[in-house]
């Protein structure tokens, strides 16, 4: 297992590469110039612009920029913020716990939703509660997260006044105040996937709920909970973990559109301010992030799977 582990990092290197460089080129043959824009039509005049080129690095050919940023990388330093002149790692380090916190909560969200949905509605398959989750599923995968999130807050937040609106919590002010934040940005993060995986869980349990080995285990006498949870959720878990794993990815795009509607001050929005005011290091930075939480996540998917089927076995 540990072999196992050690090449999937070590294939994730050349990964990584490729992603640095697409990113880095879009970022700099990307019309405009991102020096002016930071300072703006009255101070950009050619001596300040010329000035914070040769400070920032950008006069040196392209090929000597990106090695001297990838240089920097391989020693933990992902360059300087235009905007903020602050170091870009420190800022993701500020800001990705949050959006860690809100993807999680979102992927629990959408789990305890789908999977007992999901058995539910193959349990009582051709009933009412079978074409519940269906509408369900339906309209959950049909309804964009914008549109969502602005319902919620405009419900919730400020006709009924429940939950805060913007912003993250803090742990210091107790666990409940700081996870009232995070309620209504998991909800709209977390439906549309719960509605995915509600699908996926009944059609692929209605699939195992055929098999001989469940026909056998009722006819033993089992309870038809056990069934259900022991026999067949077990079996039917692999593609549901699967899709879950791949769609992480799916959350922390989502989570840029969430974090920016509820001022949740994560990498998404940190992101979103980055493109904006073209800061190319934040935003070479933020991509290079989310791709490696991407890959640690299928590799941990992966694992999962030899948890959940004893038979699977990596070398």
């Amino acid at each position: 297992m540990l072999l196992y582990v050690a090449r999937r990092l070590v294939s994730m290197v050349p990964v990584l590469l490729g992603i640095s460089f697409i990113t880095f080129a879009l970022v700099t043959f990307a019309p405009g110039d991102a020096i002016r824009i930071m300072l703006g039509s009255e101070t950009a005049n050619v001596e300040n612009v010329e000035r914070m080129r040769r400070e920032l690095g950008l006069d040196l050919p392209w090929y000597q920029q990106y090695v001297r940023y990838m240089t920097g990388v391989v020693q933990g330093n992902l360059g300087t913020s235009i905007v903020s002149r602050q170091p870009v790692a420190a800022q993701i380090a500020q800001r990705f716990p949050n959006t860690l916190v809100l993807t999680v909560s979102s992927m629990v969200v959408a789990l305890g939703i789908a999977v007992p949905l999901g058995v539910l509605a193959a349990a009582k398959h051709h009933r009412v509660a079978d074409y519940g989750a269906m509408t369900f599923a339906m309209i959950g995968v049909a309804m964009p997260n914008f549109w969502l999130g602005l319902v919620l807050l405009i419900v919730f937040g400020l006709e009924l006044r429940w939950l805060p609106i913007r912003g993250i919590g803090s742990l210091d002010d107790g666990l409940w105040a700081y996870a009232r934040h995070l309620i209504l940005p998991a909800a709209t993060l977390g439906t549309s996937l719960a509605a995915l995986l509600t699908r996926l869980t009944r059609n692929t349990m209605l699939d195992v709920l055929g098999q001989d080995y469940v026909r056998t285990a009722r006819a033993k006498g089992l309870r038809s909970g056990r069934v259900l949870y022991h026999h067949a959720l077990r079996n039917a878990l692999l593609p549901i973990v699967t899709t879950a794993g791949l769609q992480f990815g799916a959350l922390l795009g989502g989570a840029i559109i969430v974090e920016t509607i509820f001022s949740l001050p994560g990498l998404g929005l940190l992101s979103i301010n980055a493109i904006r005011a073209r800061d190319l290091p934040v935003m070479q930075g933020a991509v290079l992030v989310f791709a490696v939480c991407f890959m640690l996540v299928t590799l941990l998917t992966d694992l999962v799977y030899a948890a959940i089927n004893p038979r699977i076995r990596y070398g």
